[in-house]
C-alpha cells in the first residue's frame, strides 16, 4: 500500500493540473468561469471530429446513454463524462469494499484520491477511444482516420477534466460533470420540445413529420385534428410524454423539498437556533450517475464484444447481450444487457412487461447499492456528520455534544433515509424511462436535481459576499 502511494504521487507531478487561486473569486467572477467552462463543452459537443465522414447507415449505438454521458455521436463530445465518472465509479467501489484503503476524512488520503481519479481517468480516456474505435461505435475506419480520431478524442476528454477540476477547485461554482450534463438534459429537453426538424412518419415511410412537440402541435391544431399529437409513432414526442415530463419534473421538485429538520443551537454565537436538514434524497443524484456509468460500461462492451465475434451469439455470449443489426442496431434485443436498459417508451414497456419489471428492480436496486457506498466514501455518514456539526460549535438540544451522542442520534435517520432515498430515485428514474419523458427519466431526474443544487448554491455565495458573518451561522445548519 506504501508503494501505491508513492506511486501515485509522483504521477501526480506529472499529471495536468489547474491550480487552485490564490484568493478567492467573487460571485461574478466565478459565474464567469462556470459560463465560460459550459460555452467550451457546448461547443465541442457540436464540432464534429476531423476525419469523421458520420455514421452512414450506422445507427448510434449509444444513443440511449447520450444524456447521462453528456455525449455526442461523432463530435469532440463522443466520450463525453463517460471515462471521468467511470474512473470515479472504480475507485469508488475499490475504497468502499476496502481494497484500496483511504480516511477520506484525512486531507493526504484525499489527495491520493484526487491524483488516483485523475490517473485512472486518462486510462479510462485511452481505453474508451480505442475502444470506441476497434468496436466500431464510429463506423468503418481507415488506419490513418482512426490515428487522427484517436488523438482527438484524447485531446478533448482531457480538456473536459481539466475543465471539471477548473470548476471544483474554486475559479467556478459547482462541479463540471454536473454543469456539463445539466447542460446535456436541458438541451435534449429543449430540442425534443421546440426541434422544426422534419423526420420520417415512420422508419422506411415518405411521410414526412415534424419532429419537436410545439411545431407538431401546432401544425396538429392548424389541421384540425389535435388527437394525432396525442399519441405518436416511433419515439417522437407527444402530447402524452409532454405531460407526463411536466408532472415528473413537478414531482421531483416536491420530493426535493421532504426533509427531516433537528434542531440545532450554537454554542459560538448565543442565542441562536436552528435546524440542520437532512433530505428524503439524502444522496442526491450521485447513484443514478453511478448506475449510469455501470450499466453504459457493460452494454458498451458486451456491443464490442457482438461486433468482434461479427454478430454471432451462440454459446456463453448470447447471456450477455443480442442486438438486431438489419433493424435496430442501437439497441440491445436479448441478454443481460437487453434488461438492464430502459424500454424505449410505453409500447415497448406494454410489449415486454417482464423486461420494464427486471429494468426498475435493476435501477432501484443498484441506486440503493451505490447510495450506501456514496454514503461512506463522501464523508456523509453519521459518524462524519456527528465530527463536522462538533467541528462548527454546533449541539443538538437533550444531547451531550460529544462525537458518539450525536452519531447515535444521527444514525436514527441517515441510514434508513439513504436506503429510501435510494428507493425513490430508482423508482423516480426507471418508471419516467419506462413511460419515455423527454430527455429520459435519468436525464429528468439530473436536470432538476442539479438546478436546484445550483440555485441553492447560489444563495450560499450571495450570502458568504455580503455577510459573511451570517454565512457563518448558516453554515453550522
Amino acid at each position: 500500500m506504501a508503494s501505491m502511494r508513492e506511486f501515485v504521487k509522483s504521477v501526480a507531478t506529472v499529471l495536468p493540473e489547474i491550480p487552485k487561486p490564490k484568493r478567492k473569486p467573487s460571485l461574478n467572477e466565478r459565474l464567469l468561469w462556470t459560463a465560460l467552462a459550459l460555452v467550451i463543452y457546448l461547443v465541442m459537443a457540436v464540432t464534429p471530429l476531423y476525419g469523421f465522414g458520420g455514421p452512414g447507415n450506422q445507427s448510434d449505438q449509444l444513443a440511449f446513454l447520450r444524456v447521462v454521458f453528456a455525449s455526442s455521436q461523432g463530435t469532440l463530445m463522443e466520450l463525453g463524462i463517460g471515462p471521468i465518472v467511470t474512473a470515479g465509479l472504480i475507485l469508488q467501489l475499490l475504497v468502499g469494499s476496502e481494497i484500496i484503503k483511504l480516511d477520506m476524512s484525512n486531507p493526504d488520503d484525499r489527495a491520493i484520491f484526487g491524483s488516483a481519479t485523475k490517473f485512472l481517468t486518462i486510462i479510462v480516456i485511452i481505453g474508451e477511444a480505442a475502444a470506441y474505435i476497434v468496436g466500431g461505435a464510429l463506423g468503418a475506419l481507415t488506419a490513418k482516420q482512426s490515428f487522427v480520431i484517436f488523438f482527438q478524442l484524447l485531446g478533448a476528454s482531457i480538456v473536459v477534466l481539466l475543465l471539471d477540476e477548473m470548476i471544483q477547485k474554486g475559479w467556478g461554482v459547482g462541479s463540471g460533470i454536473s454543469l456539463f450534463i445539466l447542460g446535456g438534459v436541458a438541451q435534449t429537453v429543449m430540442w425534443y420540445t421546440f426541434s422544426p426538424i422534419v423526420v420520417p412518419a415512420s422508419p422506411g415511410s415518405t411521410q414526412t413529420v415534424l419532429f419537436g412537440f410545439v411545431p407538431s402541435l401546432i401544425a396538429a391544431i392548424s389541421a384540425g385534428n389535435v388527437t394525432s399529437i396525442f399519441v405518436r409513432n416511433f419515439q417522437y414526442p407527444s402530447l402524452l410524454t409532454f405531460i407526463l415530463t411536466v408532472v415528473m419534473i413537478l414531482v421531483i421538485v416536491y420530493i426535493e423539498g421532504i426533509r427531516v429538520e433537528i434542531p440545532i443551537t450554537s454554542s459560538r454565537y448565543r442565542g441562536f437556533q436552528g435546524v440542520y436538514p437532512i433530505k428524503l434524497l439524502y444522496v442526491s443524484n450521485i447513484p443514478v450517475i453511478l448506475v449510469s456509468a455501470l450499466s453504459a460500461n457493460i452494454t458498451f462492451f458486451t456491443r464490442l464484444l457482438y461486433n468482434s465475434f461479427g454478430g454471432n451469439t451462440s454459446g456463453w455470449l448470447k447471456y450477455l447481450g443480442e442486438w438486431n443489426n438489419p433493424q435496430s442496431p442501437s439497441y440491445p434485443t436479448g441478454g443481460l444487457v437487453y434488461y438492464i436498459t430502459a424500454p424505449q417508451g410505453i409500447s415497448q414497456t406494454i410489449a415486454d412487461p417482464v423486461r420494464a419489471v427486471i429494468y426498475v428492480a435493476f435501477l432501484v436496486g443498484m441506486a440503493v447499492v451505490f447510495a450506501r457506498l456514496w454514503v461512506e466514501i463522501g464523508g456523509l455518514n453519521p459518524r462524519a456528520v456527528a465530527k463536522n456539526l462538533i467541528d462548527a460549535e454546533v449541539q443538538v438540544p437533550g444531547f451531550r455534544r460529544a462525537n458518539l451522542s450525536l452519531e447515535q442520534m444521527l444514525n436514527r435517520y441517515i441510514p434508513i433515509l439513504t436506503i429510501i432515498g435510494g428507493i425513490i430515485i430508482g423508482l423516480i428514474a426507471s418508471i419516467s424511462d419506462l413511460f419515455g419523458v423527454f430527455g429520459t427519466g435519468i436525464g429528468i431526474l439530473l436536470m432538476v436535481d442539479i438546478t436546484l443544487q445550483y440555485y441553492q448554491m447560489l444563495i450560499k455565495e450571495q450570502i458568504e459576499e455580503y455577510s459573511p458573518r451570517l454565512a457563518g451561522i448558516l453554515g453550522a445548519k
